[in-house]
């Protein structure tokens, strides 16, 4: 189900993903629509997170940019839970944990069909969705309500929404591309006419699965494109398989960016909105993997670094929180995926992006107050970097020291600075 074991990032085509990905889709596809951030300061919200527990006041010991709900108790079928009967108490206090804690950059899922409105009561019950919250609303006039309600409630609170989580996988969605199309346009026109400045996100696809993303993708865009595309920002899950790499998480994003293109989708920013490695699946030929040793670090920060290059502003690292068997690698104070996350944050936040050069060892540039710095690594294996006209090398612990010699060598990203 995963799709073709990855080319090196810079050599990839997606105009060529595109026509393996989509049958009928032509060999010739024009360039994706990649969001070049080349020039742009880097922002804090490019480090997304999700919280286990964050609606009973749990917080990060690391700095986070950006929020999604999900997972805490805040769904649509958590809140509503009969019509017209809400229950606002974990989203009000989720929200009012991000918000005093300094992050006002908050995206909530509002997926989630209660089981009073759902038109498929046994669809659901698995991943911590409720029975019946994979189904449809029977009837849209209860979407409309919900969402309206939401929007009202947490104008100039809650800063950007996406209507549904994977939308094209069985285990969150049973609905058709065109139903999914349905929800995405009418909470754009309800959301809007509440909240203008509020952020609407398409609903995430799960790219790992390669048949579901095939069939869902290219029709739900479809039927976003008769509609005029209701939407602000592309969203993707481009967890790889579980013995994937960084290198095949970026295979799957282009491949979603390919498809974009080929739907002749409007450019938009592109946001990965859950991510992590090592997750079981898909088949018995994957099981999941335990990522203790130093990948863990190097693939937390090159899964931001990776972003940049893609185009990516945004991704929702999944998730910090107590040890999970769940995830590969753990996310919680002092693990080696922390220690990254917060050292990159450290070197790259708030400095102009420069680009980046290399397939197998990679250097990205960044730039401020006229001072230059270079982020470098290898794709595999270990590289010799010149080391000429740099003083100093940090690690992702945290630590630098000063450069003695003329060469170093590298493998996971370190931090060259004058």
């Amino acid at each position: 189900m995963r799709i073709l074991r990855p080319a090196p990032l810079a050599a990839l085509s997606v105009s060529v993903l595109a026509a393996s990905l989509i049958a009928s889709g032509p060999a010739h596809a024009a360039p994706a629509p990649l969001q070049d951030l080349t020039g742009t300061t880097v922002q804090r919200t490019l480090f997304g997170m999700h919280v286990f527990n964050l609606q009973d006041g749990v917080w990060p010991t690391v700095p986070v940019g950006s929020i999604r709900l999900w997972d805490n108790q805040t769904t649509w079928s958590a809140v509503e839970t009969a019509q017209d009967q809400f229950s606002w108490t974990k989203l009000d206090a989720a929200v009012a944990t991000a918000r005093a804690n300094g992050v006002n950059d908050i995206l909530m899922v509002l997926a989630g069909t209660p089981a009073w409105a759902t038109d498929n009561p046994a669809a659901g019950g698995t991943a911590g969705v409720l029975p019946g919250a994979a189904g449809m609303p029977r009837t849209l006039a209860d979407w409309d309500d919900w969402v309206r309600q939401v929007a009202t409630r947490y104008k100039g609170q809650i800063t950007a929404y996406q209507p549904w989580n994977e939308a094209n996988l069985t285990t969150f969605s049973t609905g058709t591309p065109e139903q999914m199309a349905e929800l995405t346009k009418r909470a754009y026109d309800i959301i809007k006419s509440i909240d203008p400045s509020a952020i609407v996100v398409a609903p995430s696809t799960g790219t790992r699965l390669g048949g579901p993303f095939k069939k869902f993708y290219p029709a739900y865009l479809a039927a976003m494109k008769t509609r005029n595309w209701p939407v602000d920002v592309w969203a993707a899950h481009t967890y790889p398989h579980s013995l994937g790499t960084p290198a095949d998480r970026a295979t799957l994003a282009q491949a979603w960016i390919a498809m974009l293109a080929t739907a002749g989708a409007p450019d938009l920013p592109l946001w990965d909105t859950e991510n992590n490695f090592g997750l079981a699946g898909p088949g018995l030929a994957n099981p999941d993997q335990d990522i203790t040793d130093g990948r863990a670090a190097t693939w937390t920060a090159r899964t931001y670094l990776d972003a940049l290059r893609l185009g990516i502003s945004r991704v929702y690292w999944y998730a910090w929180g107590p040890e999970n068997d769940l995830l590969g690698i753990q996310m919680n104070t002092g693990s080696p995926a922390a220690v990254a996350y917060s050292t990159l944050q450290d070197w790259i936040v708030g400095t102009a992006f420069e680009g980046c050069v290399g397939s197998v060892k990679v250097t990205c540039t960044f730039a401020k107050d006229r001072a230059t710095s270079k982020i470098v690594w290898t794709e595999a294996g270990r590289s010799v970097v010149k080391t000429k006209g740099w003083n100093q090398v940090c690690y992702l612990d945290g630590s630098c020291k000063p450069i003695t010699g003329k060469k170093i060598k590298v493998s996971a990203p370190v931090l060259l600075k004058k």
